[in-house]
């Protein structure tokens, strides 16, 4: 059961992943329109997740590393949470 669950958290995970990183290519594509579908619903899941790291993260001339760290991040948070289960699991 908890088998399950490690493997349902790990693929959240890795969606989020991948839905990050759609919205960074489609960030280079110009006059996109954020308010269309699909775009809106990419930008409403991964922009409040990527504002924290925009707060407190400068881009660097042109380019936005923020995203880069909230990736990283959260790897470790992903890392912590498999981990405590699989802990759990014995």
């Amino acid at each position: 059961m908890l088998r399950a669950l490690i493997g349902a958290i790990n693929s959240l995970f890795s969606l989020f992943y991948i839905v990050i990183l759609i919205r960074c290519f489609l960030s280079f594509v110009p006059n996109l329109d954020w308010n269309r579908q699909p775009f809106y619903t990419i930008r409403m899941v991964t922009d409040s997740y990527l504002d924290i790291f925009k707060r407190f993260i400068p881009p660097i001339g042109m380019l936005d590393v923020s995203p880069i760290v909230a990736i990283i991040v959260l790897g470790l948070i992903q890392n912590i949470i498999i981990i405590s289960l699989s802990l759990l699991a014995g």
